[in-house]
């Protein structure tokens, strides 16, 4: 007997509709019904549904007009439910084998409103994963809310960071009793108004680390994902005004510190965001994005700020102080992960918090070159932090190469670190070889850690130099075999190796640098 209706909405998406509905049928018998709104679609999305609605679970709501967002057409769904529980399906995602398995019995056993899942992000064509919000989630990350039933998240103001609306079960009188929906027509980002309403209603909320959710993410999509095209400014102006509607919403239903906790968030998670990848944006943008964000950010209370991440109040601060974009450059970097404080450092200046900072947190720069042969030479020079490091006594530095999508083991080397004025340096080798993928194109991310005396270490990501430049170089293995190794230096300065094995993986190379150029 069903207990569950699915809503999937879509528009314009014949050609991915199929996978996402069979994928909400292939649940099983505890989904009652399958609810496809479509959106006014005109690409065959219809033609496409035919034949599935041959099964009796399958209701197919076509719109007359098109609403111009998700929320309408999610909202419509509801209210066309029929079975005790709901949840939301996009039209470009699919539900993983065993997905409503996983969350019907926790909501029935442990009398949940909400039960909350693990989604994973899963990047196509390659198809590597990343877990959505891995402090929420993932236990390896450190996640201890899998397993729980909490009442209201008062006492949890990190659930805030999963601003997802499908991967959770709702039961359905829940939603009809405190009135939520969507933002309704032309709004983006709605599942953060969603959730936030969801949230200030102060649900029965069970949490697991069961997959059941993929977001498939296709970067190289002829139409990008809202989540996906933050090269226009309207969508920061849409994740800002989204964002305010969560403050509002939150201080509306009396939940002050939960306001306070999402202002938080939004200097924590949002602004890196964004702010990190303003070297790819050109003038207009950049002075557009700065007076966006000033502007919302003037409106903080200073007990949110205060509740941010010490760098993050760096962030706030120093746009608040400047009308105009200043010190972008230090400001990206101090916005990677783990965060970096680069040189000139003013001795009359030290950044208010530092202090606070655990060994671990410290926003440690180093630098790096590299030469590319036989072997792979790394030369770091590690700089002092307003004579935190000298305390602690930097020993060795681990340097660790990491392969995006996982398909390697990393590799590491440790060296020492030899004083050397207002710094350390170190010299590593890596064999190249050992960086290959056979037949594919590898990307290495460069990350290290100091280790100091008393056995602490600080983690860090490696950046260029300042004499380090994108650079290529071709290394002839004793087999005859070519690598082509190739010198990276993204916009946030991080030193990025790739490494592509044999025609092949060049063939790799050169269709990425096509995608890119084609993308501008």
């Amino acid at each position: 007997m069903g207990h569950v209706s699915i809503v999937v909405i879509v528009y314009n998406d014949a050609s991915r509709i199929v996978s996402a509905v069979e994928s909400a049928l292939a649940q099983g018998s505890e989904v009652g019904e399958v609810i496809v709104v479509d959106d006014c679609s005109t690409d065959g999305t219809l033609d496409a549904l035919a034949p599935l609605a041959a099964d009796p679970r399958v209701r197919i709501l076509p719109r007359a007009t098109n609403s111009g967002g998700c929320g309408t057409p999610r909202n419509d769904g509801m209210a066309a439910a029929a079975f005790p529980y709901v949840m939301f399906l996009d039209s470009d995602d699919i539900l993983p084998p065993g997905a409503i398995g996983a969350l019907l019995p926790i909501a029935e056993q442990r009398r949940a409103d909400v039960v909350a899942g693990q989604c994973l992000r899963v990047e196509l064509p390659d198809g590597a994963t990343t877990v959505w919000a891995p402090l929420i989630y993932d236990r390896s990350a450190g996640a201890d809310l899998p397993g729980s039933v909490i009442q209201g998240i008062e006492d949890r103001p990190r659930m805030l960071w999963d601003t997802l609306s499908v991967n959770k079960l709702y039961r359905r009188a829940f939603l009809e009793k405190h009135a939520i929906t969507f933002p309704d027509g032309a709004f983006h980002y709605e599942d953060f108004v969603f959730t936030a309403r969801v949230y200030a209603a102060d649900p029965r909320l069970a949490v697991t680390d069961e997959v059941v959710y993929l977001w498939q993410v296709r970067r190289q999509a002829a139409k990008l994902s809202i989540s996906l095209s933050r090269g226009a400014i309207r969508n920061w102006q849409s994740r800002v005004t989204a964002h305010r509607g969560v403050v509002e919403v939150l201080r509306n239903a009396g939940r002050e510190e939960l306001a306070l906790h999402a202002q938080a968030k939004f200097c924590d998670y949002d602004l890196p965001l964004y702010l990190r990848e303003l070297p790819q944006r050109d003038r207009e943008y950049v002075a557009d994005w700065w007076r966006i964000t000033r502007d919302y950010l003037a409106g903080f209370d200073s007990e949110g700020i205060a509740c941010a991440a010490v760098v993050s109040r760096w962030i706030a601060g120093a746009i608040l102080a400047a009308p105009e974009p200043a010190e972008l450059g230090r400001l990206v970097e101090l916005t990677a992960r783990p965060p970096r404080l680069i040189p000139p450092y003013d001795p009359a200046a030290l950044p208010v918090g530092l202090g606070l900072l655990a060994t671990a947190e410290l926003p440690v720069a180093v630098d790096g070159r590299v030469r590319a042969g036989g072997s792979t030479r790394l030369s770091l020079r590690v700089h002092e932090l307003y004579g935190r490091l000298a305390e602690l006594g930097p020993r060795t530095i681990h340097v660790e190469l990491e392969e995006r999508t996982g398909s390697r083991p990393a590799v590491g080397v440790e060296a020492p670190l030899v004083p050397d004025g207002d710094g350390w340096t170190a010299d590593v080798r890596l064999s190249t070889p050992a960086l290959a993928c056979p037949g594919q194109l590898g990307v290495w991310n460069v990350r290290a850690e100091i280790r100091y005396a008393d056995g602490a270490a600080t983690p860090v990501e490696v950046r260029a130099a300042g004499a380090q430049a994108p650079r290529r170089g071709i290394v002839v293995r004793p087999t005859g075999r070519v690598l082509l190794v190739q010198t990276h230096v993204t916009g946030g300065r991080a030193l990025v190796l790739r490494v592509a094995d044999g025609l092949q993986g060049a063939r790799r190379v050169a269709e990425a640098r096509m995608r890119r150029l084609l993308g501008r």
